[in-house]
């Protein structure tokens, strides 16, 4: 018995949090507020007008990139003294901001829609703690909301800084001791390895970017390998698995092409595809949202 299919998208949307807010956006930029610092970046999408156009001049940090792509890098400008690294959290993950070359600051707010419903999955397990697979997993904040929740986590990821980063996040979260497998590896073929191993996973999580390398050279393209990763994944599902979630950030991708690609991957298993968009929201009633990533998940 296949899935059954969502016939309509999702919008999950990313509202401000004790250490994080959308102040502001428009006129191709957005405001906002990480920790204690304000921050404008580009966002090309925000055709509107910001309701405080003012307020856009006077942040503690400016993202100026190299060109208008998205992927390119950049510098920062900042109003004092350069910032390096900040503390912030999320529930109970501790983490540490990064002004980054890449427009991002080591981790992505948008997400936090994903990690509510993961920390949800996870804890509705009950006593029996899930294995979890975080695929593509940067600087961990997805592992360590699994971690925080009771999960069994495996975090794999190509860069070695990033794990490292995920690594001393884990130590700010006070989940050093959790058990948490930390694998510097290309995901394919670490997956192709737990494939022949006949490892089995709870839930599965991937957040690949739309180009990337590996730590000895390989090449990652979302969508020339993505089909295949993906119905490797859904091979190293146990029989009682809980979910598999995909999430990707190409311009060129859409929720319902991925959901259809998860569709075919958990084709012997019952079911629920969902799919859709991750959004940041504004705050206030009259709140504006930016759509920033798609995702399509399976869950039991």
């Amino acid at each position: 018995m296949p899935p059954v299919f969502a016939p309509e998208p999702q919008t999950l949307l990313t509202r401000g949090w004790s250490d994080y807010a959308l102040l502001d956006s428009g006129a191709g930029k957005k405001l906002e507020r990480y920790g204690p610092h304000t921050v404008v970046r580009p966002e090309p999408q925000c055709f509107w007008q910001p309701r405080d156009a003012a307020a856009f001049d006077r942040p503690d940090a400016v993202f100026d990139p190299q060109a208008q792509d998205e992927d390119d890098d950049g510098r920062w400008r900042f109003a004092g003294k350069a910032i390096d690294t900040f503390p912030l959290a999320w529930r109970d993950v501790r983490f540490t901001g990064r002004f980054t070359p890449f427009r991002h600051l080591a981790f992505f707010p948008e997400q936090a829609a994903n990690w509510e419903w993961l920390d949800a999955r996870v804890r509705a397990r009950g006593s029996k703690p899930p294995k979890i697979l975080n695929l593509f997993g940067y600087t961990g904040v997805a592992s360590l909301a699994c971690a925080a929740a009771g999960a069994e986590v495996t975090h794999v990821d190509a860069s070695k800084k990033s794990v490292a980063w995920a690594r001393e996040n884990a130590e700010l979260s006070g989940l050093s001791d959790h058990p948490i497998r930390w694998i510097v590896e290309d995901a394919r073929k670490w997956v192709a390895r737990e494939v022949r191993r006949g490892s089995r996973y709870d839930g599965i999580i991937l957040d690949p970017p739309k180009y990337g390398r590996g730590p000895t050279g390989e090449v990652w393209r979302l969508f020339e390998d993505m089909p295949a990763l993906l119905k490797d994944c859904a091979t190293l599902l146990s029989d009682d698995a809980d979910f598999l979630l995909l999430n990707a950030y190409a311009a060129r991708v859409s929720g319902l092409s991925l959901a259809h690609l998860m569709l075919e991957a958990t084709q012997g298993r019952a079911g629920r595809v969902d799919w859709g968009e991750l959004a940041l929201s504004e705050d206030g009633p009259d709140a504006r949202a930016i759509g920033l990533s798609f995702f399509a998940r399976w869950s039991a």
